[in-house]
């Protein structure tokens, strides 16, 4: 479960930006759209949040920020070099941006506790990183590194509750990775919730080609490719069956119009590699007879639709947080509605996963879909930067039209159109 995620100093954010899921205290779609995290002393937690902004207002570079957390927390220990290069990228409109730390940080509940973890780096270094444990109401400080640029070396801080052998993983810890991930490559299982977090963290950037391979692979559980079938016929897409074929990559046809050094390049790459190819079987009207359509010849957002199936039932059944980037392109507005419903319905949603998604469809602010504190902005400030902020910042009414409202220029984040002549 996500609290908040923080980020400063990482491609368009400069200043520290906070996106919340914490609930406010209003008691629209409190049932569906909030839930308790059953740990005192937190407020409820919301099921999902929207960020609108103009194209260029970072709404993007949100979600890869969170990849890049994500990425390095997972990666950083065993997929890097001492002295290699943290592939950070700064805020660029500043000169004391690329000499100054890019800073991330979550806040999170793993198995009933809730954490709060973050680091921040340069090109060359992790120069912090810290942790907090919160398994009571008071905060139990795990651990804090530090960099000393006089003494040009990391200083270490280490709780009384944490457990392991500090010196071994301090040591072993490159001044370019997370101690938390060499941590748990050293089998602390103490931080292993921690980072299994970041590991059920599912982000969609931009395209779905890795999410149809999990969804295709899903449906060689005959239990689960029901399910699948069942979520597309209930976002009205016409199938009757779904069929998984393995083909070698050699039978498969490669683009006519490209080149053939190219293509034997690919094609020494993927030698001996099974694909899978999905197809939807179409049952014919006028006979008992059936045809099969390969998914990439089906539209655009049947393709997305189904790369999206497999996670975002995971999500339903076991509490991941799901984060996407444009959700509503090739998506029809009722099928946004249709998705982002599943998510609000506590019965669909037992384990209490997250969305967090950008748009562009204004649409879906007047459908009493989401609560006020669920809808976030995005613009850039006069320096250029982004800057994050709620809907909740303007004391909209109750039944204020959003969509109007946001279109007129009411909450900002809109894009600036000049008088252009040619």
């Amino acid at each position: 479960m996500l609290i908040e995620f923080s980020v400063s100093n990482y491609r368009s954010f400069w200043k520290s930006q906070t996106l919340s899921m914490a609930a406010g205290v209003s008691k629209e779609l409190q049932k569906e759209n909030t839930f308790d995290p059953l740990i005192k002393s937190l407020p409820s937690l919301l099921r999902s949040a929207v960020v609108y902004g103009a194209n260029g207002s970072g709404k993007s570079n949100l979600i890869k920020a969170l990849a890049f957390m994500q990425e390095f927390v997972l990666s950083s220990s065993k997929e890097s070099l001492e002295g290699e290069e943290i592939r950070r990228k700064p805020f660029l409109l500043h000169s004391d941006a690329p000499s100054q730390d890019s800073e991330f940080e979550v806040v999170f509940i793993e198995d009933e506790i809730r954490f709060q973890y973050g680091f921040m780096v340069t090109d060359k270094k992790v120069t912090n990183e810290w942790l907090l444990a919160y398994p009571g109401n008071r905060p139990q400080r795990w651990f804090e590194r530090s960099y000393n640029p006089e003494k040009k070396k990391d200083e270490w801080y280490f709780g009384p509750k944490f457990s392991g052998s500090k010196k071994v993983l301090q040591g072993a810890t490159r001044s370019n990775a997370l101690f938390l991930s060499t941590a748990v490559q050293l089998n602390s299982e103490q931080l292993l919730p921690v980072y299994n977090w970041f590991q059920r963290l599912v982000v969609i950037e931009h395209g779905e080609l890795i999410e149809r391979e999990f969804t295709a692979k899903s449906c060689e559980d005959t239990g689960t490719c029901n399910d699948i079938l069942k979520f597309m016929k209930g976002a009205g897409v016409d199938v009757d069956d779904i069929a998984i074929k393995e083909r070698k990559f050699e039978e498969l046809p490669l683009p006519s119009d490209m080149p053939e050094d190219l293509k034997k390049i690919i094609q020494k790459g993927m030698q001996g590699k099974v694909i899978k190819e999905v197809f939807f079987r179409h049952d014919l009207d006028d006979s008992q007879k059936s045809v099969l359509f390969p998914l990439l010849e089906e539209s655009d957002g049947t393709q997305k639709l189904f790369a999206y199936a497999a996670p975002w039932l995971d999500v339903l059944r076991n509490g991941r947080v799901l984060i996407v980037d444009e959700l509503d392109n090739s998506f029809h507005p009722h099928l946004v509605r249709y998705l982002l419903n599943l998510i609000h319905n506590p019965e669909w949603n037992t384990a209490n996963g997250q969305i967090i998604f950008s748009t562009h469809d204004t649409s879906i602010l007047d459908t009493n879909i989401f609560r006020r504190d669920q809808i976030w902005f995005m613009e850039k400030n006069k320096n250029q930067a982004t800057e994050l902020y709620p809907l909740t910042d303007f004391h909209p009414r109750k039944n204020e039209a959003l969509e109007k409202g946001y279109l007129q220029g009411r909450f900002g984040a809109l894009p600036y159109i000049g008088d252009v002549r040619f």
